[in-house]
């Protein structure tokens, strides 16, 4: 699948689906949760909260609220806040549920975060080949526009990581 990689606060994107880096718990705390769910307002985690915990790599969706959006996936790429930190496993499957997940909602536009990187603790780089060779692999049934984003200088790193999978192929 084709995908593009964008420079940009994830809140401040629109498209039919954003993907919350999740913890299993799916408390939004900091990070990217913490901007989506400002830029949200109030709801967003009460309602992600209540269909917690959820298992690791699993997904689980919520309306977006006062975001450019019509959903939010939230993808439990690390375990709750505090139990640990994401693994490469946990980063494919909470990447390949995503997808899916807004395939089976009849999404065109997804924009995801390096999930389990940053506040999860597992290395950008590494994390940012897994989730792009998770897109590359993916068939999509209705996705057309797929961006990963970075925040500042995150955007470099993912592309560097999107260019070496694609050199791959």
């Amino acid at each position: 699948m084709d995908y593009e990689v964008i420079r940009g606060d994830i809140a401040a994107q629109r498209a039919d689906a954003l993907v919350n880096a999740a913890g299993t718990s799916l408390k939004m705390g900091s990070g990217v949760a913490g901007a989506l769910r400002r830029g949200a307002g109030e709801g967003i985690d009460e309602a992600a909260v209540a269909q917690g915990p959820i298992d690791l790599g699993a997904v689980a969706v919520t309306d977006a609220y006062d975001l450019d959006a019509e959903w939010v996936i939230h993808a439990a790429a690390m375990p709750h806040y505090g139990d640990g930190q994401a693994t490469a496993e946990s980063i494919r499957d909470a990447t390949r549920n995503s997808l899916a997940r807004a395939d089976d909602l009849g999404c065109e536009s997804l924009v995801l975060p390096a999930l389990g990187c940053g506040v999860a603790g597992f290395d950008l780089r590494e994390g940012a080949r897994l989730i792009c060779e998770e897109l590359t692999a993916y068939e999509p049934e209705s996705l057309a526009d797929v961006r990963l984003v970075g925040y500042g200088e995150e955007a470099a790193t993912i592309r560097q990581a999107a260019a070496a999978v694609q050199d791959c192929q």
